[in-house]
């Protein structure tokens, strides 16, 4: 009996000691950012982003594939540097936000493309529809602040078609959006 006592103790300290890769991050709000461009009637871009939103990430360095991300977006919170086209996109003809208030995306899986480039594949539930979606991503860095923290950031590109997500674009050369996701997210 205290043979299997030790036993389990010591393979309850071996777990215990093991290390662990996978990293759990907060995504830091006040230096992330989620932006967006689409074609002005094939002249010029509307360049704008989301104001409000939060997120969780993990990150494991020794096995990527386990790493996954969680972010829901106030739409509401679209901020195109103009009241009058916010009033518009935050309405029926465009977002809907009074009827679809957030947007959330949950990674489904995360391939490595090595030297710091990965495919972010996940469900992003946008107006109401979820649909599959892959993102660019590039690792920017990581490493110690000097608030004694730990943080890691990532860059992540996309487009989306409008129609996909049940939204009418607002012109012929106004549905696809490109979107430009830039994390830092701090170790919890």
């Amino acid at each position: 009996m205290k043979r299997t006592l030790m036993t389990m103790a010591a393979a309850a300290l071996l777990v215990l000691t093991a290390p662990v890769f996978a990293d759990d991050y907060k995504i830091d709000t006040g230096h992330t950012f989620i932006q967006f461009k689409i074609s002005h009637l094939g002249y010029s871009y509307v360049i704008g982003r989301f104001n409000d939103f939060e997120g969780t990430f993990t990150y494991d360095e020794k096995d990527p594939s386990k790493s996954r991300v969680e972010a829901s977006i106030v739409t509401g919170s679209i901020d195109s540097s103009h009241a009058e086209r916010d009033k518009h996109l935050r309405g029926s003809k465009f977002l809907s936000v009074g009827k679809y208030p957030g947007a959330r995306f949950v990674s489904t899986v995360f391939e490595d493309q090595s030297n710091g480039k990965a495919l972010l594949k996940g469900d992003l539930t946008l107006h109401g529809v979820t649909k599959p979606i892959t993102l660019d991503v590039t690792h920017v860095g990581a490493g110690k602040d000097p608030w004694g923290g730990y943080r890691r950031g990532f860059e992540g590109t996309t487009r989306l078609s409008l129609k996909d997500f049940g939204i009418k674009g607002p012109g012929p050369t106004s549905q696809e959006l490109e979107v430009l996701v830039v994390v830092e997210g701090i170790r919890t």
